[in-house]
């Protein structure tokens, strides 16, 4: 039975502010698992004007604060601007809250330019090669497992919790697979933001996988832009307002969500519509039966019975309807 799950990275519509996207947020993880959604999680995003998900930690405090089974986790946190200790009592202290219902996801991203990193940082340049070691760390400190020769490993990350949430690797590439299957995690492919390195990564994780204290066989799943209505036409129309921010994303330019009528009023260059005949290949856009044909041929693909959806289409209920569509199409 496929399993749907929801990532979130609160796109602020053109016209709208950053208060709205949270409550929109907010709002669709309560849908989501009424609709039977397995697992909501929430981007990190920095110095951008058009997403309102900075602190993930703090987001899924008050997602899971007003939901009661779906899980809720970070999708991800970019753990090379900071301390794996840090992290690791952040979740731990969520799982003593809400104890299992939180996924810990993990990016390597350096989460915006070199300015914003630094920022982040307080000026400290660690190198982006040290993500392996400190996902190892991460790990050592959630199940106090570090080797005896650790020079931390007299630290113990507060609270001791019965319960320790599960980790999950975010990546693109082979490079990210292996590092999640040598330590046992979750993998979660991002075919949303490169979908050509998929069915490599996802055999370097089946390959490397060793059973750990998260997880004894591997678990995988696929993040993929998904804009779903009652006809083709209709997805498609929805769709081109992703398209354009899209486009945004890869200027750095205005990331607020544009409306179709702002859309409708320009004309592309050659250009800019063979960026969008792309983009076209990180997403799923139809009807529900047309959606659930796909995703089911992706499942064969990369081996999983796991997708991740995001719609950062402009207009809200559009998008509740999109995943609406898509829980009745799978008999959530």
């Amino acid at each position: 039975m496929m399993k749907l799950s929801v990532l979130d990275q609160s796109p602020i519509s053109r016209g709208d502010d950053a208060e709205t996207a949270l409550n929109h947020t907010v709002k669709l993880a309560q849908i989501t698992e009424d609709l039977g959604y397995t697992r909501y999680w929430v981007a990190e995003h920095h110095n951008t004007n058009g997403l309102a998900s900075v602190s993930p930690e703090i987001l899924i405090t008050r997602i899971a604060s007003c939901t009661t089974t779906i899980r809720v986790g970070s999708g991800g946190v970019l753990l090379p601007q900071y301390s794996p200790y840090k992290v690791a009592e952040n979740f731990k202290m969520l799982e003593a809250m809400f104890p299992g219902r939180i996924d810990l996801g993990i990016g390597r991203s350096p989460g915006g330019s070199h300015d914003t990193r630094m920022a982040i940082m307080d000026g400290f340049n660690r190198s982006m090669t040290e993500f392996p070691r400190q996902l190892r760390e991460l790990q050592g400190f959630l199940h106090n497992s570090l080797p005896k020769d650790h020079p931390y490993r007299l630290v113990k990350a507060a609270p001791r919790t019965a319960t320790v949430p599960p980790m999950w690797v975010l990546g693109l590439s082979e490079r990210g697979a292996a590092n999640a299957g040598e330590l046992g995690a979750g993998f979660m492919f991002g075919h949303f933001i490169n979908p050509d390195k998929g069915e490599t990564a996802m055999d370097a994780y089946q390959d490397q996988f060793q059973p750990s204290p998260d997880f004894d066989k591997p678990a995988r799943a696929v993040c993929i832009f998904v804009v779903c209505a009652d006809t083709e036409e209709d997805a498609k129309e929805l769709a081109i307002s992703q398209d354009k921010w899209l486009i945004n994303v890869g200027k750095g330019s205005d990331l607020k969500v544009p409306s179709i009528e702002e859309v409708n009023k320009r004309t592309y260059r050659d250009e800019e519509l063979d960026i969008i005949r792309q983009n076209r290949r990180r997403a799923v856009i139809g009807t529900p039966e047309q959606v659930k044909a796909e995703l089911e041929r992706l499942s064969d693909v990369y081996q999983t019975d796991e997708f991740m959806i995001i719609t950062n289409i402009y207009d809200f209920d559009a998008k509740v309807r999109s995943y609406e569509l898509l829980a009745d199409a799978f008999d959530l």
